[in-house]
């Protein structure tokens, strides 16, 4: 079977979904009149599309007030000043901000808004960022419009999308996608939580043509029904410098796009839902159900430690027919604290779905490294554009199908050509520190950012070789054996939270959850299926390479070789947060 590049969550035949602006509209005016209301609320996420939903509002609602949530917000340079501390000078980095969506208003002009639909006689649509803050003293209809972070980034790189308050849409892609990141998403996220239960309506205009709406019952059903059995997210693919040819050709991707670097098969944060309406496919962020649904989707153990955050990340990085990634280092946890406002660091592993024969791994330093020397050596790179020689300072080890490599914060580390990586990580995604880039610029054709004073902050100088085959390679440990299967620990390093285990099989397995939420994927043979052993979710079937979360909720659950692989002998590794 082929790779499921749009899985989704089947819902009941019962289940409503409008699609198109004119029954969109008519349901919110039918609405309106049951309730005896004259104000609409379309809360927006960062990166939606408000003009589109002007017009549409003005083509099919009749003759009616529109008013952007813009026109409440401080002067430009007000919001700049008051972005400042979090926005930094740094071109990547940032910090968490903790200001809120009241801070980027401006009262008077909340006051004069709010007085103008007190005495308005028509409809008022209060439409944007911050709109639910303009029409809270009015008993007003709420519509939600949700937007994928994915989709988000499309529009940053064609232009289409500013941050918060400013009018920066002609920034570079970096500089809007660090606004968003560390300010606009968590702003747009407080003001959701905050307010989920009021919301009448969740409107889906990821696709700016076809417009879906749901009511907000159906949304909780959806999110229910979700965290009840084992789903996938929809999973996303990009180009980058390094990037190879094996994902296009067992996926069967865009031929036209020069290589594919990145696959995002499970990070929520970015990723999405599909639900499946009789073929109607209604996208949510996927971060919606960790929101919504914390206990039953992570467990509580697992949201006392993270509160409401997807801790674990399963992404793909192909150098097949490529190139190295970028030399680097992720931060240690106090250094990512004290510096970006992250709880937790980015600790990280390889695991090899394939590799050529020239395939290898950057992991640690040569014997004696000499440090002081190697920083000099990168700076004057960097700074000259002369060559790096990363084989004097680092180790380099031969790369093999299954092998696993275990990057704890703090280890210098790269992946090299010939290189088809599933990387299970943490889920802090952005806090790379590149050391070196191997001279070549990004794909936009100006140089990536090099981060050598950051990362010389963090290399642990210990972790050279010896002691990286020692801690950091196939650590591989057999836990069990039964009928037709194996299980192995295969790691995460005692310094990372993260557990992963392999099982080989050739008949059923049955997995407990330990009401932790587990992430899993077909690393060996086609398919697989997954099922309850009391029938408490319908049968789940995966193919090869496809990620996908059994929530904390499900006790139990059991994987069998399926289709095609039913006989042979099949691989998942799982994923789970230590106790």
């Amino acid at each position: 079977m082929a790779f499921n590049k749009y899985p989704s969550i089947k819902m009941s035949a019962d289940d409503q979904c409008l699609v198109g602006w004119q029954l969109i509209c008519d349901q919110i005016i039918a609405s309106l009149k049951d309730r005896n209301f004259h104000v609409v609320t379309m809360e927006c996420y960062h990166g939606v599309d408000e003009k589109n939903i002007r017009e549409a509002i003005l083509r099919y609602c009749g003759h009616v007030q529109i008013v952007s949530a813009n026109e409440a917000y401080k002067s430009e340079e007000e919001i700049i000043k008051l972005t400042f501390p979090d926005v930094t000078e740094d071109r990547i980095f940032g910090r968490i901000t903790e200001l809120k969506i009241d801070d980027f208003l401006d009262q008077n002009k909340v006051s004069k808004i709010k007085t103008n639909i007190l005495q308005s006689e028509e409809l008022v649509f209060v439409i944007g960022a911050g709109a639910s803050r303009i029409t809270d003293s009015f008993d007003t209809l709420s519509v939600y419009t949700d937007m994928a972070r994915w989709e988000i980034q499309l529009r940053m790189r064609k232009k289409e999308v500013s941050n918060l308050g400013i009018s920066n849409a002609s920034d570079p892609f970096e500089t809007l996608y660090k606004r968003g990141y560390f300010l606009d998403w968590r702003i747009c996220d407080d003001l959701k939580r905050e307010l989920f239960e009021s919301w009448d309506f969740w409107l889906d205009t990821n696709s700016v043509e076809t417009p879906k709406m749901i009511d907000h019952s159906t949304l909780n059903k959806a999110l229910d029904h979700t965290v009840s059995q084992p789903f996938s997210v929809v999973p996303f693919f990009d180009p980058g410098p390094w990037g190879g040819q094996w994902m296009r050709n067992k996926f069967d991707l865009d031929k036209d796009a020069p290589n594919f670097a990145w696959g995002f098969n499970c990070v929520p944060e970015e990723n999405s839902l599909l639900f499946d309406f009789n073929g109607i496919c209604f996208e949510t962020p996927s971060i919606n159900a960790v929101f919504f649904r914390p206990d039953e989707l992570l467990g509580i153990s697992v949201r006392s430690q993270f509160g409401e955050e997807f801790p674990i990340r399963f992404d793909f990085l192909d150098t097949i027919e490529g190139g190295n990634l970028s030399l680097q280092v992720h931060p240690l946890t106090a250094y990512i604290q004290k510096e970006f406002g992250m709880s937790y660091t980015q600790d990280e592993s390889y695991y090899m779905l394939e590799a050529t024969d020239e395939a290898c791994v950057y992991l640690g330093l040569k014997t004696d490294v000499d440090g002081e020397a190697m920083i000099s050596d990168l700076k004057r790179a960097a700074q000259n554009g002369t060559d790096f020689n990363a084989e004097a300072y680092t180790a380099a080890w031969p790369a093999k199908k299954h092998d696993h490599f275990l990057i704890p914060a703090g280890t210098v580390h790269c992946s090299g050509k010939g290189c088809m990586v599933l990387e299970i990580s943490a889920t802090p995604y952005i806090f790379t520190f590149k050391l070196w880039d191997w001279g070549r610029l990004g794909m936009d054709g100006k140089p990536r950012p090099i981060n050598i004073d950051r990362g010389s902050k963090v290399i642990q100088w210990d972790r050279q070789a010896d002691w990286a085959k020692e801690n950091l390679i196939n650590k591989i440990e057999v836990v069990g054996k039964g009928n037709g299967w194996t299980e192995e620990r295969t790691g995460l390093h005692e310094l990372e939270f993260i557990e992963t285990r392999r099982h080989w099989q050739t008949g059923t397995v049955i997995h407990k959850n330990e009401s932790t939420v587990n992430v899993l994927m077909v690393i060996e043979g086609e398919q697989a299926v997954v099922e309850s052993p009391t029938g408490e979710f319908e049968p789940f079937v995966v193919n090869y390479a496809e990620a996908f979360i059994i929530p904390a909720k499900i006790d139990s659950y059991s994987i069998t070789p399926y289709g095609a692989s039913i006989g042979k002998q099949i691989a998942t590794i799982k994923a789970y947060v230590r106790n």
